[in-house]
């Protein structure tokens, strides 16, 4: 089998050793299963609620060439977090005789591998919404108390000890 792995993080705050990691863990896979690895397609920075990630697209459109038959990913969240764009580019993948397979989820074929793979997307999806949620409260929280939320303080403000927003 011929292989690629495709790897993401979602923030600029991430640094680049979950790359690595990543790559370690899909890297050791292959060679277990007597996989070669042809390429890696890597986004740093891209959030997988959509699929705006220009190495993830080029990686669907190389499917077409038949180069490659499976992609490795170190977890199928890393794939996507949207159960609709994950279940559109399988397909497409799928048709190109492409299989996407998780490095450490062990995903039988079968009934029983449709519904964890199933599970395992709904939970990447609720996951990052939850996340979301949180955030834009907590945010919203600071907001209320005039706490600073991070980006460009306007001009004449300073953050105190506290995180408290004040004029000079």
């Amino acid at each position: 089998m011929k292989a690629v792995i495709n790897a993401r993080y979602s923030s600029d705050s991430q640094r680049e050793e979950s790359i690595e990691g990543q790559i370690r863990k899909c890297t050791a896979f292959a060679e277990k299963n007597g996989i070669t690895v042809l390429r890696h397609y890597i986004d740093r920075a891209f959030s997988a609620k959509t699929d705006n990630h220009p190495e993830f697209q080029n990686m669907i459109k190389d499917s077409n060439k038949k180069l490659f038959d499976t992609v490795i990913v170190w977890k199928l969240d890393r794939f996507a977090r949207n159960r609709y764009d994950s279940a559109r580019h399988k397909a497409t993948l799928k048709k190109n005789g492409v299989k996407v397979v998780s490095a450490t989820e062990a995903i039988a074929d079968g009934s029983v591998g449709i519904m964890m793979e199933t599970i395992l997307e709904g939970m990447a999806e609720y996951y990052s919404v939850d996340l979301s949620e949180k955030v834009v409260r907590g945010m919203t929280d600071n907001a209320l108390k005039c706490m600073f939320n991070g980006g460009t303080l306007p001009i004449g403000y300073i953050i105190d000890k506290e995180q408290l927003k004040s004029h000079y």
